[in-house]
């Protein structure tokens, strides 16, 4: 099968009522297990950072296998943004609403410089919140935010609202 050929949509699985009741998760589980559908997922992501990128952010934690994955294919470095207490050198913090409550994600401070560019990814653009935050430590580091790259995007739930003034690409969309 070719990476082309892959309708990335058919290897999204809907659990109904997880994490909590009314809630329809999307797990990208099934299509991580497939080796083509994967690729497929990587390559079209990657369609969608410029040249001149110096590395690729990842949000915890679906973001590190995107993004880790992204960066070796563009031949780039990889940068973790993760929640607090999990990197062991000085780090700058964001704290950030949630839907239910407040969340804390932390970069480190030698992580990127000014000058650099950076895409930002994540598995899922949902109301925003996590990605926006990021967009901030990144910028706090004086580097550029190239583009914003997920595989899921919860259109429903209007998160690109939260990143104006940044590129947003998504490869699957959910309406509703």
């Amino acid at each position: 099968m070719t990476t082309t050929a892959v309708n990335l949509a058919d290897y999204i699985r809907e659990i109904p009522d997880f994490p909590k009741p009314g809630i329809n998760f999307k797990d990208v589980t099934p299509l991580l297990a497939d080796g083509d559908a994967f690729a497929a997922a990587i390559s079209q992501m990657a369609c969608f950072v410029e040249s001149g990128v110096d590395a690729v952010v990842g949000i915890e934690s679906r973001g590190f296998i995107f993004g880790a994955a992204l960066a070796q294919q563009m031949g780039v470095g990889f940068v973790p943004v993760r929640k607090p207490g999990k990197l062991p050198g000085r780090v700058h913090a964001i704290e950030y609403e949630l839907e239910y409550g407040m969340d804390v994600l932390e970069i480190h401070r030698d992580a990127l410089a000014a000058g650099h560019r950076a895409v930002i990814v994540d598995d899922l653009l949902a109301t925003g919140g996590t990605a926006a935050s990021t967009v901030q430590l990144v910028r706090r580091l004086g580097a550029e935010i190239s583009s914003c790259v997920f595989l899921i995007e919860l259109d429903f739930l209007q998160g690109r609202e939260k990143l104006q003034d940044v590129p947003v690409h998504s490869m699957i969309h959910y309406a509703g």
